[in-house]
């Protein structure tokens, strides 16, 4: 018990650390002028860049060294169990639904606001270079249908958050419905460092499209709330002990897995390594991500 009491524990400072530290990290941008002048610079696009190269590296890491393979072994005993692992690759499947019902949401939720916009269905997580060449298209495009950006920037603004926002609810969820405490820090470091860097970056989008003051801490507030949000689903499946408990605990963690391999793969991954600047260092920043993971995960 003292045991469970302690990982609980765990899982609350994760919730509390990550809430408060995608707080400080969305309001950084916000608050400084420095982002507002120097995010065009070419030492600020490098660093960005390579900090999210570094968490591609980390992402990759908890996606293949701990996810799937602890969602696996959970899903195989809970369907040997129900006598359901015959045949049909059932775990494989409820991990492709995770990543389809993101596809998909994003996708909706893109094609909803967007309809007629280029620029904004620029890929989502764009922290680095392609970021700033998406703030740059947006001041450009400013000029020329200026009422058309002013009158629903906010709006564009807040249906990105709300599709980072369906993700973080669901790396949350792999925090939650971790059963020790290593895991528990290992993912919570995975989803720290990138969530920092999203919020970080939208926030620098935003003040750069000239999002009023207000609008900007609504947005990073609510995807702040998100990954804590995960989190608390994930404590309450696991603690209220329910008779199918330890299935729904399962198929769920399949859904994250699918969330993360979605990220992992489809976001961040390609984003870094399509852009041409510096191609060797990205890798080496992607590996030093992975190593650092990989070690942690051998030692814990």
């Amino acid at each position: 018990m003292a045991a469970m009491d302690y990982l609980l524990q765990v899982k609350v400072g994760a919730l509390v650390g990550l809430l408060v530290l995608t707080l400080i990290f969305g309001f950084i941008p916000a608050r400084m002028r420095w982002f507002q002048a120097s995010s065009g610079t070419e030492t600020h696009r490098a660093v960005l860049s390579f900090v999210s190269c570094f968490a591609g590296g980390v992402f990759l890491s908890a996606c293949l060294l701990d996810i799937i393979p602890d969602y696996l072994s959970d899903i195989h005993g809970e369907l040997e169990k129900r006598g359901l692992d015959d045949g049909f690759p059932l775990a494989e499947f409820i991990m492709a639904c995770g990543f389809f019902t993101v596809l998909i949401l994003e996708k909706t939720v893109l094609s909803c606001s967007e309809g007629h916009r280029n620029e904004e269905t620029a890929p989502l997580l764009a922290p680095a270079g392609q970021g700033q060449n998406l703030l740059g298209d947006l001041e450009g495009s400013a000029h020329h249908v200026h009422v058309d950006l002013n009158a629903h920037s906010s709006f564009r603004s807040f249906m990105l958050f709300l599709s980072l926002s369906l993700h973080s609810v669901f790396e949350g969820l792999a925090i939650g419905l971790q059963t020790t405490d290593t895991k528990v820090l290992e993912i919570c470091i995975a989803i720290l460092v990138h969530k920092s860097i999203i919020v970080f970056s939208l926030s620098v989008k935003l003040v750069q499209s000239e999002v009023r003051p207000l609008w900007v801490a609504l947005y990073v507030a609510f995807f702040a709330v998100m990954s804590p949000l995960g989190i608390g689903i994930g404590i309450i499946v696991i603690e209220s002990q329910l008779e199918a408990g330890t299935f729904i605990q399962a198929v769920l963690e399949g859904l994250a897995a699918g969330t993360f391999v979605y990220i992992t793969f489809l976001e961040i991954l390609p984003h870094e390594l399509n852009s041409p600047e510096r191609p060797l260092l990205k890798v080496l920043f992607l590996l030093f991500g992975f190593s650092v993971m990989a070690g942690l995960s051998f030692l814990g």
